[in-house]
């Protein structure tokens, strides 16, 4: 009888935890919504427009998301936080994934309990100041007054900086993106850090944005990915391969255009073919419908399709693909097979 009972309960123990695995996904479904935890406003990254529609590079991931989980593009509620407020939102049950220029470290995935599910984005640290202050260099900023970001790898990289090469600054916190873009405008700082990416974005935003120079140093590694609640293994595995997915579509060839006409029979790739859903039966082991990567695809275009759109070369913002390029390409976009 005591095996029996030790038995009984390791298969309730077994039962239990498959259920936990597969909450998020099962509630996501039973809601019809999607719920994506974004920034307060970066523009192309996540921002509203002027009809209070969200737009931007992870904006279209979340989409992406959702139409591979739901056939709707459309089924996303957006919750925007702070640096501060991002996580505590996440483990709260507030939203299903973290889509927030979020940086992948040790403590953020041990000690927080987050599971990053991949980069959609590699950065890092910069340096934004007007030209007028004659500054050419980061290691010419002794004593300058600097907007930082709190609750950020930021506020740490910045004070390591700073050490390191014997400099001393006066920092100037704020919570938000728009906060810092007000008091840098301002004048209330000398200096302005954050990614790299993200000062691009907000120099698009200025009425002269020719009369402010990011710095030439980069002065950390800023992996940028998706997270999800730790514990939650079937959840996780769906926002995974997503990304993944829409980054193989890209090196497959996969376009919001010919998407649909590639999903309409079989190809003779084998590679393309399990991509769509002609070959094998991919989208059943993550719970998902056989097309999932075809309705990702079809919302939101390829990894590089939303590169472009958002914060590529022909944009305000115009990065250049660089690491963030295929690795066909010499960059380190490389997608684990989907087979």
């Amino acid at each position: 009888m005591h095996l029996k009972s030790i038995l009984a309960a390791g298969a309730g123990l077994l039962i239990s935890s498959a259920v936990a695995q597969a909450a998020t996904l099962d509630d996501v479904k039973a809601n019809g919504k999607l719920r994506c935890i974004v920034t307060t406003g970066l523009v192309g990254f996540a921002y509203t427009d002027e009809n209070g529609r969200w737009n931007g590079f992870d904006v279209d991931f979340c989409r992406a998301t959702a139409a591979a989980v739901l056939g709707d593009a459309d089924a996303v509620d957006f919750v925007p936080t702070t640096g501060k407020t991002r996580f505590t939102a996440l483990n709260s049950g507030e939203g299903d994934v973290l889509y927030r220029n979020t940086t992948i470290t040790m403590s953020r995935d041990a000690d927080l309990k987050l599971t990053f599910l991949g980069v959609n984005y590699y950065d890092g640290q910069g340096f934004m100041v007007p030209a007028g202050l004659g500054v050419s260099s980061a290691k010419e900023l002794n004593g300058a007054s600097v907007c930082i970001q709190t609750g950020t790898t930021t506020e740490l990289n910045l004070a390591d900086y700073f050490r390191k090469n014997s400099m001393e600054y006066e920092p100037v916190p704020i919570e938000t993106n728009e906060e810092a873009r007000t008091n840098y405008l301002a004048g209330r700082c000398d200096v302005y850090t954050t990614d790299a990416s993200g000062l691009a974005a907000t120099r698009a935003t200025f009425d002269d944005p020719k009369s402010h120079i990011i710095l030439p140093e980069i002065i950390s590694k800023e992996p940028l990915g998706p997270a999800v609640r730790q514990g939650d293994d079937a959840w996780a595995d769906v926002v995974r391969w997503v990304l993944i997915g829409l980054i193989a579509a890209e090196e497959y060839g996969l376009t919001q255009d010919n998407v649909m006409d590639m999903a309409s029979g079989v190809t003779g790739n084998p590679d393309i073919d399990r991509m769509t859903g002609a070959e094998g039966d991919f989208g059943a082991m993550i719970g998902l419908e056989s097309d999932w990567l075809v309705k990702a695809v079809a919302a939101s275009g390829n990894y590089g399709e939303i590169f472009d759109r958002n914060i590529g070369p022909d944009t305000d913002i115009g990065l250049e693909r660089g690491l963030n390029a295929q690795w066909t390409d010499g960059g380190l976009m490389y997608a684990p097979p989907i087979r």
